[in-house]
């Protein structure tokens, strides 16, 4: 047959890209190593962090309950045999006078206190500069706004609020209310701070 002359030529052009393909797989084999590596160290890191700050947030959970409600206690549980980064979280409670349950199992105004007290928690921990909190307590009763709105005074010191409520208690301790009416329909107007606070005083 016949003879190839390039043969030794290719061969060696095979080779070469052989040895270079061979060279590229090596190193995706180690760069994988090393990222496998990284996430893993990665991932300790976050479940530590996300265990201390876990275990952080529910006793001020429960210290922040505990002073609304005027006792009682509640914590954080996470869900069990799962992946603790991708757990669900279950809110436990027990108000004063009852037992402890699952937050799915109080009443609307409990409810919706519990949860309060939850975000009040992670507020005092790491406080934002400012947060907006749209009738986040028309649920309670006048006693329970009254708790509410006393926290909240707090919280004030390193956050800006901005409130929509219809509720007294939680006027009162605003330092500035823009109180919006509608006397005419379709037709919105803004009532001036002075007849907010002469109405408060009266």
């Amino acid at each position: 047959g016949d003879v190839n002359v390039n043969a030794i030529e290719d061969f060696k052009t095979v080779s070469d890209r052989y040895t270079f393909l061979m060279e590229q797989k090596d190193d995706l084999i180690k760069a994988e190593e090393k990222l496998r590596k990284v996430i893993d160290e990665l991932n300790e890191q976050m479940i530590k962090q996300f265990k201390e700050k876990f275990k952080e947030i529910s006793v001020k959970f429960n210290e922040v309950f505990r002073e609304l409600f005027g006792g009682g206690k509640a914590f954080l549980e996470l869900a069990e045999g799962e992946d603790i980064l991708e757990a669900g979280i279950e809110l436990i409670a027990q108000p004063p006078g009852k037992k402890l349950q699952s937050m799915r199992l109080l009443s609307g105004g409990e409810k919706a206190f519990t949860a309060i007290s939850l975000l009040f928690a992670i507020q005092s921990l790491k406080p934002s500069p400012f947060c907006v909190l749209d009738e986040i307590e028309a649920a309670l009763d006048d006693a329970n706004v009254i708790r509410f709105a006393a926290y909240l005074k707090k919280l004030m010191v390193n956050t800006q609020f901005i409130i929509i409520t219809h509720r007294r208690g939680t006027m009162e301790v605003a330092d500035v209310l823009y109180g919006i009416t509608m006397q005419e329909k379709g037709v919105s107007t803004q009532v001036s701070v002075k007849l907010l606070e002469d109405v408060l005083d009266n």
